[in-house]
């Protein structure tokens, strides 16, 4: 089976009871998209749990991209280069605006550990395609900025796949329904929009982190 699940948001205990609910097998295939790390208690937990999975494949999201910034700033501080100001002054709103626990946790760790976690992040997709039984899939954090219909996304730039959220009234793709994963739903479940599915149930602030089932469209919370 495909699963997509989206922002686990730092939270590795909420990840391991969802793959225990769905059953999640070597056979099968997990798509998470962002944002990993920023907010929960568990960021560098939980990217060792994901980087060691073959079959599970992580889509950048806002936080991640950031994450990998600030961090490779903060090792280039460490190794003696002085910052710039207004990378200081990015930094303090990082840390004060979540990313806290993933600041101390890189931190704590040895210098292999933490290049595994920039090689972790920077080598993020900024989109995956799926397929299911028939039917097509574009996987990607919150829409994409200006998009032309039938354009190749290989021509857009990180930003353009954060900064502009999809509407739910609008469709993106001609032949693919879009999965966003940065888009927070009204509801706290899973919603449907125009060639769209929404899955960010507000994990980061204490809502469920939902999973959807491709092939059965079932619907999995925790």
């Amino acid at each position: 089976m495909t699963y997509v699940i989206a922002n686990p948001c730092g939270n590795a205990a909420k990840f391991e009871e969802m793959l225990k609910k769905i059953r999640f097998a070597d056979r099968d295939l997990l798509y998470v998209i962002g944002n990993v790390v920023d907010y929960g208690p568990a960021p560098m937990e939980l990217i060792a749990d994901l980087s060691v999975r073959a079959n599970v494949y992580p889509i950048a999201g806002e936080r991640d991209y950031l994450a990998a910034q600030m961090l490779s700033g903060f090792d280039r501080m460490n190794a003696g280069k002085t910052p710039d100001p207004s990378f200081v002054a990015d930094m303090s709103d990082w840390v004060r605006g979540g990313g806290l626990s993933t600041m101390e946790g890189y931190r704590a760790l040895d210098a292999e550990a933490r290049e595994g976690v920039m090689d972790y992040l920077s080598e993020m997709a900024l989109y995956e395609e799926a397929e299911a039984e028939g039917k097509k899939y574009i996987l990607l954090y919150a829409g994409v900025a200006d998009y032309e219909t039938g354009s190749d996304l290989e021509d857009y730039l990180p930003d353009d796949f954060f900064s502009e959220p999809l509407a739910k009234d609008r469709r993106l793709f001609n032949d693919a329904t879009a999965v966003v994963g940065g888009v927070p739903t009204e509801s706290g479940k899973i919603e449907r929009g125009e060639g769209s599915v929404f899955l960010d149930c507000g994990v980061k602030d204490g809502g469920p982190l939902a999973c959807l089932c491709l092939e059965t469209g079932e619907e999995f919370y925790v």
